[in-house]
């Protein structure tokens, strides 16, 4: 193993690139350069650039399930997902491009996979199916991407390229379109708290298999 590198160095190194550049500025080699080594040091620990990212997505991971409950106990169904939807989107949203960088990564670490076995449980003794279970929790995780990667792409963006008042002008002779305007650009926190409550409410209209 090379001297002073180490999987956790690793990945904040990648994490500060990330941040720096994006994800397409995202390089084995731009890694080495901010740990101050040559990029052959890194390669016992990734092969390449999808394993620099699955390190990375699992590290996301941990950090967001050092702050849920998994359980589901106490918890009307369907438990802990508000709060599972919330964490992801602010772990995903604390770095740049993190929604794209995160999503589809392939966790290394099995106790990430383990941990969510209670809540597997729970769901099972309440008389929900493991199909149900999945679903919902794939549902609101494709929710969260989707909603973060359209946030990002707006916010970085290095134009001011969404305007309410120019699209306004724009609409003139559409009233209904230009007043819809009003919910597509409202606050953020606003739009993803309506929108996963819709989410939840037809989750939690899922029938038991009981």
């Amino acid at each position: 193993m090379s001297k002073g590198v180490s999987r956790a160095n690793l990945v904040e190194a990648a994490l500060q690139v990330l941040d720096e550049r994006g994800i397409d500025g995202l390089t084995v080699r731009a890694v080495a350069d901010v740990l101050g080594v040559k990029p052959p040091a890194l390669y016992w620990h990734v092969k390449g650039k999808q394993d620099l990212l699955d390190e990375m997505g699992t590290e996301i991971q941990r950090r967001i399930s050092r702050r849920l409950d998994f359980t589901g106990s106490a918890q009307d169904w369907p438990w802990s997902l508000r709060e599972f939807a919330q964490v992801v989107r602010e772990e995903y949203s604390r770095h740049r491009d993190g929604a794209r960088t995160f999503s589809g990564t392939r966790l290394t670490d099995p106790a990430l996979l383990t941990a969510q076995e209670p809540w597997l449980q729970a769901g099972m003794d309440a008389g929900l199916t493991l199909e149900q279970m999945v679903t919902a929790a794939q549902l609101i995780t494709n929710f969260v991407v989707g909603f973060v990667i359209e946030e990002q792409e707006r916010a970085q963006s290095s134009e001011q390229r969404y305007s309410l008042a120019e699209r306004d002008a724009a609409l003139a002779d559409a009233p209904l379109t230009r007043e819809a305007g009003r919910v597509i650009f409202e606050a953020g926190d606003t739009r993803f708290e309506r929108q996963l409550a819709i989410l939840l409410t037809g989750l939690a209209a899922t029938p038991t298999a009981g």
